[in-house]
């Protein structure tokens, strides 16, 4: 049985000047799926089998390409909207026909140029469509485990929850409030995710930063880059209050702490009446 927006191997029912027919398995040479000209490979003959990729064309007929499009149903990726209109956008997948994006699978309004994470599917007409809506599509059975490194992609941030991740495009993952030291928007690609915790559900939760005592070092040496550049001193110290540790560094109160001990112990800075500074 044929299935549309996959790849199969398909035996070449027919030559033909405008390129090969494939067997559709169904029994009607009506059924059979056009290869065009331009995608045959050279010196084929009938009953040799390719691989192709099934899709509709733009009189929504079922076409084979052996080009490999960007993402196939059931697949999530980054693609980039090249046309907008009044019933749905258009994305590019690598393929001559692009991927259509109904409006009403447009979970916020999306702009022309830009890329965008995607769920590809097949509607109610069996028909190659996108939608936004990853979260449904994303998995819960991923092989990570605590301390794992990975990437993702944001798909959505909730100041109140956190920024939401597909992670390898494939598995649902979260990164908590708590865990947001830096701004990050949708369609962010985010590299060395570290895994805190695999729910019980499944998701992932994940952090930005490296466990404390591998972290501690990126962090000092951030310390002393921002104490630099404001003239060797900072209003900050243990008695801080965490928002304003936040804004001035993007750091918790309990990094903060750590990168001050790792150089106070190294000599390079000094406690001062309200803050931090240098050491001359």
């Amino acid at each position: 049985m044929i299935q549309v927006g996959t790849f199969q191997t398909l035996p070449i029912a027919n030559l033909t000047p405008i390129g090969v027919y494939l067997d559709a398995g169904t029994g009607y040479t009506e059924d059979n799926i056009l290869l065009p000209k331009k995608e045959v490979p050279p010196d084929v003959q009938k009953g040799d089998e390719l691989k192709v990729f099934i899709y509709r064309d733009s009189e929504d007929r079922l076409i084979a390409t052996c080009r490999t499009p960007l993402a196939q149903v059931g697949d999530i990726a980054l693609l980039r909207i090249v046309q907008n209109t009044d019933v749905g956008a258009f994305l590019d997948w690598g393929l001559e026909k692009d991927l259509f994006l109904p409006f009403n699978e447009q979970k916020y309004r999306v702009e022309e140029g830009k890329r965008y994470l995607v769920a590809v599917y097949l509607d109610k007409q069996d028909r190659i469509c996108a939608t936004t809506n990853v979260s449904k599509y994303l998995r819960t059975d991923s092989p990570y485990q605590k301390n794992d490194v990975v990437s993702g992609t944001v798909y959505l941030v909730k100041p109140e929850f956190g920024a939401f991740v597909a992670v390898e495009n494939r598995y649902a993952g979260m990164i908590p409030n708590q865990e947001l030291f830096s701004p990050v928007r949708r369609g962010m690609q985010l590299e060395n995710l570290r895994v805190t915790r695999v729910r019980e559900d499944g998701q992932l939760d994940l952090s930005l930063r490296k466990v404390a005592y591998q972290q501690m070092q990126d962090d000092a040496a951030w310390l002393l880059e921002v104490l630099h550049a404001n003239q060797g001193m900072l209003p900050l110290h243990d008695k801080s209050h965490p928002g304003a540790i936040k804004h001035h560094l993007h750091l918790s109160k309990n990094a903060f702490k750590r990168a001050v001990g790792q150089l106070l112990k190294a000599g390079k800075i000094e406690l001062i009446e309200g803050g931090i500074r240098l050491k001359q």
